[in-house]
């Protein structure tokens, strides 16, 4: 099955965005949380894990922003390209000493990351106009540059980071971005008029005026922040921002079930994509503690040091376990999702849902036994984190294959576009969750950490247990959509 060649250009264009932001990712939680003498900045694990989560959110919410950018004036092409610019300059800043390079180089990433990743997706997408199985195998060989990348990135950053200086993984990531920029400016031709700007109207000059004003606005804000005239705290921003996430869901739920004119079907549907997005926050609340409380639990309560294998293993490689997972199991997943369903017993959407929130469930729980372990006796060895991670990755593998491909069915054809935000706003709700929740279990709070992983097993479990009990219920809820 021969595919176009601009598929080599996104693969590795992504392969290299996601090695610089995952192996950036690796650091960040530990650099906050280093004391200043050295070279880190001294915050509080609340402080540091509610800006993790803050930052992790804002790259999903800067994702709807950055594909309308590319839809009505720039193009996928061009938006790949200014984000990955941003985001080389923003991991290039975090590389300078001091708080304010450190928070803008965040804002870079975040903006630059807003613009790279949905519109280089769309270009996966835009070189296969006829769908069908040759568009998956497409996307599937894409699936697998984004997990090479995240595998490789924490292991080179967190070396260069954690054994030399903290600058100097920062500065690695940002190097590895502009490979992948180098790379993409080389080979992109075979992309062809897949992502060209779009054709100017009449409110194209309405829409520059927006963009303009909105960006303009930003900067003053984020100036007057980074002045100190405007305080922010962090952990009460990061719950802030909850609510406002959570008020909008229910506010536009209200409106769909209430105003939308939606027929009897369309309501049970959208019913179950309202129990999808609980279910998505709840989910990624939990496995995207990785960068932070399953950080912290590695730098912190992890045997490391090894001297078989040259010494201490970084606590920041740790996070490239997941991506290496993926690879290994994806294509396992896949054949076991084909299997059942040539015997016609596929699970139903319920089920994979619920499946993955026990497996979450499973992987707090191990961690839980093995924090109390570490509390009560030392550090203890990385097979808990290992243990964790596999659950975790089983979990997701149950996830994402039904995660925004069944919203887009289920969704009015009207309203898929917003459907797709809502799908992003539930995402940016979970990474606001894992970081409040990671600021409990460190710091001042340790001696609870067990306690509170045990909670977050028991909380993911029950989610699970009660949408498997919604199975069948949500089966006729769905009206024949598959």
């Amino acid at each position: 099955m021969a595919h176009p060649r601009g598929l080599q250009t996104l693969f590795f264009t992504e392969m290299w965005e996601r090695l610089s932001y995952y192996g950036m990712r690796a650091l960040l939680v530990l650099f906050m949380v280093d004391q200043v003498q050295h070279g880190g900045l001294g915050l509080t694990d609340a402080t540091a894990t509610a800006i993790y989560g803050l930052y992790t959110a804002g790259v999903y919410l800067a994702a709807l922003p950055g594909g309308w950018i590319a839809d009505r004036l720039i193009g996928a092409q061009r938006a790949v390209w200014t984000g990955g610019v941003l985001i080389a300059v923003g991991h290039f800043t975090l590389a300078a000493p001091g708080k304010i390079p450190f928070f803008a180089g965040l804002v870079l990433v975040v903006l630059g990351t807003g613009l790279l990743k949905p519109n280089v997706s769309a270009l996966v997408g835009a070189l296969y106009p006829e769908g069908g199985g040759r568009r998956d195998a497409g996307f599937t060989i894409f699936y697998m540059g984004i997990n090479l990348g995240a595998a490789i990135g924490p292991i080179v950053c967190s070396a260069l980071g954690e054994k030399l200086r903290w600058h100097y993984g920062f500065a690695a990531a940002g190097i590895g971005m502009v490979a992948g920029l180098v790379q993409f400016h080389l080979t992109r031709r075979h992309l062809g008029d897949a992502g060209a700007p779009p054709v100017p109207g009449t409110s194209t000059r309405r829409d520059w005026r927006l963009l303009g004003a909105a960006v303009g606005i930003g900067a003053v804000l984020l100036a007057l922040m980074f002045a100190g005239v405007v305080p922010v705290d962090p952990v009460w921003l990061s719950k802030r921002t909850t609510v406002v996430i959570v008020g909008l869901a229910a506010a536009y739920f209200t409106w769909a079930f209430g105003f939308a004119g939606l027929d009897a079907v369309e309501k049970r549907r959208m019913g179950v994509v309202a129990i999808l997005f609980v279910s998505s926050a709840m989910f990624w609340a939990g496995y995207e503690q990785a960068g932070s409380s399953l950080a912290l639990f590695a730098d912190r309560h992890t045997q490391r040091m090894f001297p078989s294998l040259g010494g201490e293993i970084p606590a920041g490689s740790f996070q490239s376990l997941p991506a290496v997972f993926v690879i290994a199991f994806a294509p396992v997943a896949a054949w076991i999702w084909v299997a059942l369903g040539r015997r016609g017993r596929n699970p139903s959407l319920a089920v994979k849902m619920s499946l993955g929130l026990l497996l979450l469930a499973a992987g707090f729980l191990v961690l839980a036994v093995g924090a109390r372990q570490a509390l009560a006796h030392g550090p203890v060895w990385p097979s808990w984190l290992v243990m964790t991670y596999l659950l975790h990755v089983f979990g997701e593998l149950c996830v994402s294959p039904v995660g925004l491909s069944s919203v887009t069915k289920l969704a009015p054809k009207r309203l898929v576009g917003q459907m797709m935000g809502i799908w992003f706003l539930a995402t940016s709700l979970g990474n606001l969750l894992a970081g409040l929740f990671a600021g409990e279990v460190s710091g001042d709070n340790t001696g609870a950490m067990a306690l509170k992983f045990f909670q977050v097993a028991g909380a993911a479990g029950i989610a699970g247990v009660f949408l498997l009990s919604l199975v069948r219920p949500v089966r006729r809820w769905m009206g024949g959509v598959q």
